[in-house]
């Protein structure tokens, strides 16, 4: 099974960028749909974008649509989310999941987990 293992959050003021990566260890890729989840404390966890196994189809909440865009490398083995004009509703920790299915947009659809990265806006 594949491990997955996120990096790039931080600390950024409102209006910034981040660049998150979900790089994979154990497995190729290529199999999976990915996506990305957010989850902020006392909050529930969110979807926030998810890509088909060949990069051909991209899928955004609402919240994240124009702002944020997730892309693969299947050759390294790592899925990307650029994050842009970030807002402080934005901070949360950013978990990288893989599927052996077609996109959905609802935890529960995913197999695989990364630990989590921390984004933290501030206003």
């Amino acid at each position: 099974q594949p491990q997955l293992v996120e990096s790039g959050g931080g600390l950024v003021q409102a209006g910034g960028s981040l660049r998150l990566s979900c790089e994979a260890s154990g497995h190729f890729l290529s199999s999976y749909t990915m996506a990305w989840f957010r989850q902020a404390p006392g909050k529930e966890r969110d979807f926030v974008a998810a890509i088909s196994w060949d990069g051909g189809n991209t899928y955004y909440a609402d919240s994240t649509k124009g702002r944020f865009t997730i892309s693969r490398d299947n050759g390294e083995n790592t899925v990307y989310l650029q994050m842009n004009s970030l807002k402080p509703e934005d901070t949360a920790v950013y978990y990288c999941a893989a599927s052996r299915g077609l996109y959905s947009g609802y935890g529960r659809d995913y197999d695989y987990w990364g630990q989590g990265t921390q984004v933290t806006v501030s206003s």
